[in-house]
């Protein structure tokens, strides 16, 4: 095989080098004993371990089972820059996300400078290495945009779908307005007023909110898996981001309904002291118990909700069960909780943000049209007219708010995974990424 110095491979450790002069040193003359070698070796030139085709100013390529810098801090590693590289008893799980280490990485060798060190690989939507918050938001919205036929087709068939259902129920059920009527001008209504009106809004609302459901697990599944695809640079039609997820969407489904159920649970229970101090007779105890158990259940159903945030994402790419997804999320989210909280309440704010500014032309327009009555009438605002603006605006912001939602919620999936598991090094891989395609995965020590 040929061993010239110009040909060293992708991915080699380079040798340490050695001052002249320091025993070890490859020289004209044989040193040590002769039996180990038959004849003096010629003066070899350093070796230039950088792949080939690269520019010259490039660190040359990581050496395996080093682990660099953007480590996750529940594993007793720190993000950020300057971190110094460490053995990893694993074999080739560093922490590049390309044939060369990533940003802010040292190197034990000869100091070598370089003014701009190389960025991660990006072959999709985000760079393939631990992502901030800024690049989760833009990189959900550059899937959006990198496929805007794919997830705003989508996102629109599912919205019209569910508005569509939404605008027949509560003009068949709420456009006779005589039950609301009948409550206004009685100061003191009957029980079975009372009875009739709460009767047709309770069946709009349940109807609205399985059909509403429905419509957020498809679109969620499939959105999913478009975003997916995108991390990898690949183009994706709905037809095959439906079958990809067809198989998941029972499972899906249970998710959806255990996790709010699961997080109004946790909350009664805090409430249930002072609702049973206040069915016993005591004011003043009850109040207090009910603060204190608002204050607790509220904290205790946001713990709740983070930490099975990331189960619909799991569930979805990694095929997994129902509960077996849950876990996986608990996982991912242990050590991250307050930053992963952090994320999704600035996604909350922006979904809500996003959806008012969307859908706030239509309701100016409807109130315009009914001449204010929209705003303040219950009949006027289940008129068909009403009715067909609103369910425009809703429209359009379904299909905006959906595809935002679904791609942070992934790419946060992504994320905790890359700063765990080392997934950069798999979907660098998947994608194709120079010098990762020919990498051997040696399975981790054990105990590791």
């Amino acid at each position: 095989m040929n061993d010239s110095p110009d040909r060293a491979s992708p991915g080699s450790a380079s040798p340490d080098p050695r001052p002249s002069g320091t025993p070890g040193q490859h020289t004209g003359e044989p040193t040590g004993d002769d039996t180990e070698r038959a004849a003096p070796e010629a003066p070899r030139p350093a070796r230039d371990d950088r792949p080939r085709n690269w520019a010259a100013d490039q660190p040359p390529a990581a050496p395996r089972g080093w682990n660099w810098g953007d480590q996750d801090d529940s594993r007793g590693r720190r993000s950020g820059r300057g971190q110094i590289p460490r053995q990893h008893p694993g074999g080739p799980r560093g922490r590049t996300a390309g044939p060369g280490p990533a940003q802010g990485w040292h190197h034990n060798g000869p100091p070598t400078a370089w003014a701009h060190p190389p960025q991660a690989a990006k072959p999709g939507v985000v760079p393939l290495r631990p992502l901030g918050i800024g690049e989760i938001l833009d990189g959900s919205v550059s899937a959006m945009r990198a496929h805007w036929r794919t997830a705003l087709g989508i996102a629109l068939v599912v919205a019209v779908l569910t508005e569509l259902v939404s605008v027949l129920t509560m003009r068949l059920w709420l456009g006779d307005s005589t039950a609301f009527e009948a409550l206004t001008k009685n100061d003191e209504p009957s029980l079975e007023e009372l009875n009739n009106a709460l009767t047709d809004t309770l069946s709009t609302l349940s109807v609205t909110w399985v059909v509403g459901m429905l419509g957020t697990v498809i679109a969620t599944a499939m959105l999913t898996v478009v975003v997916s695809r995108a991390v990898l640079g690949r183009q994706v039609t709905p037809g095959e981001a439906w079958r990809d997820a067809r198989p998941q969407l029972p499972r899906l489904l249970g998710l959806l309904l255990l996790l709010p159920l699961l997080v109004c649970l946790v909350l009664f229970g805090c409430l249930l002291p002072g609702i049973l101090v206040a069915l016993a007779g005591p004011v003043g105890p009850a109040l207090l118990l009910l603060f204190l158990g608002l204050l607790g259940g509220i904290a205790a159903a946001a713990w709740v909700w983070v930490r099975f945030c990331l189960a619909p994402p799991a569930l979805m790419l990694e095929k997994q069960g129902l509960f077996d997804a849950m876990r996986r999320s608990a996982k991912l989210v242990t050590g991250s909780w307050w930053r992963i909280l952090g994320i999704q309440l600035l996604t909350l704010v922006l979904i809500t943000a996003v959806s008012f500014v969307v859908s706030l032309p239509a309701t100016a327009v409807s109130a315009l049209v009914s001449g204010g009555d929209t705003l303040t009438d219950p009949a006027a605002a289940t008129t068909w007219t009403s009715l067909v603006i609103n369910g425009i605006g809703s429209v359009l912001a379904s299909t905006v708010a959906l595809p935002l939602s679904a791609g942070i919620t992934a790419l946060l999936y992504l994320d905790q995974r890359i700063r765990r598991e080392a997934l950069d090094l798999e979907l660098a891989r998947a994608a194709g990424v120079p010098g990762f395609e020919t990498q051997d995965t040696e399975p981790p020590a054990a105990g590791s």
